[in-house]
């Protein structure tokens, strides 16, 4: 692979963890992207398993992939943030250890970035085999464009870290990454005020599903977590309370949606019959930004009785 150095230096940033498994067909196919102008930085997490010797073997090979151990378990979206902060490249593509990336994945995101913060395309799902499951992300996301705070607010995102090519100045506007958020979410959420959130509607990624997969891990944990909230109101609120606050200290004081910010927090201070109302209040009138990010069968029904539900629990 021979960089042109009159193109942009893309850098990317694959975070792995006990990833043996899968490891070696998603470096591969980062090693077939047809934009060579790239660096592959990947930041080890403490692995237990084979996973540092097979990085260690890349770097060995391949000037332009470099190969980093963390001392200790950072957790995802540390190891993520400080993979960020080691790129050299005017842009930057987050990258998981099991997935595969079609050879097209970063020319085309480069292609349609333009002045948008993050760019990011859809993805196919495969199993463990690597078979094709006949379904895409867009199946069960609504992908789409995003450039509004407010579009951020809940847990669920369609804009995947996966997916992604981001600007280094995003990484710099949104660092460091609060704990309570995962990278990509707390990166969106940023853009959203930074130059926007891009959908380019073509298959860029092949999307691994299977029971080793981290991030289905990560929501199986959040699931958990969830369930033990949903047993203690206060813990719910707690966390609400805590991601609320943080949105509304990120958000641009001149964006009208930073008092929307405050009013949910303030909606989230206690299960008052005031603040219910208030909380299901800014849904309703906010519903077409905070709930973009579903996919409904019948969006606008689906929409409103999401709403009615934000009256009984906390988002």
């Amino acid at each position: 692979m021979t960089p042109n150095p009159h193109t942009p230096l893309v850098s990317i940033i694959l975070a792995t963890y006990n990833g043996e498994r899968f490891l070696s067909e998603q470096v591969e196919s980062l090693l077939r992207q047809t934009y060579q102008n790239i660096e592959i930085i990947a930041v080890d997490d403490a692995s237990t398993d084979s996973t540092p010797a097979l990085l260690d073997r890349y770097a060995a090979r391949y000037p332009h992939f470099r190969a980093v151990k963390n001392p200790t378990n950072l957790g995802h979206a540390k190891n993520f943030e400080q993979g960020f902060l080691l790129a050299q490249g005017d842009y930057i593509a987050p990258c998981d250890q099991d997935d595969i990336w079609l050879p097209d994945k970063i020319a085309v995101l480069l292609a349609h970035i333009g002045d948008h913060a993050i760019a990011y395309g859809d993805s196919e799902f495969i199993d463990s085999a690597g078979r094709r499951l006949g379904s895409k992300m867009s199946d069960t996301k609504n992908l789409t464009d995003f450039d509004n705070p407010l579009m951020y607010i809940e847990v669920g995102i369609s804009a995947l870290g996966h997916a992604m090519l981001m600007t280094r100045q995003l990484v710099q506007a949104a660092a460091p990454f609060p704990a309570i958020f995962s990278h990509d979410n707390w990166l969106g959420f940023v853009a959203s005020f930074n130059g926007s959130v891009k959908f380019v509607d073509q298959v860029l990624v092949q999307y691994r599903r299977h029971d080793a997969n981290l991030t289905n891990a990560l929501h199986k944990k959040d699931r958990k977590k969830l369930a033990g909230t949903k047993a203690d109101p206060h813990q719910r609120m707690a966390h609400a309370q805590q991601r609320l606050k943080t949105l509304y200290e990120k958000c641009p004081d001149h964006l009208p949606e930073k008092a929307v910010i405050y009013q949910l927090y303030q909606s989230h201070q206690s299960f008052s019959l005031r603040n219910n109302w208030l909380r299901m209040c800014l849904f309703f009138r906010h519903r077409h930004q905070i709930l973009l990010h579903k996919k409904y069968a019948h969006p606008e029904l689906k929409q409103r009785l999401h709403c009615i539900k934000a009256f009984f629990k906390m988002i």
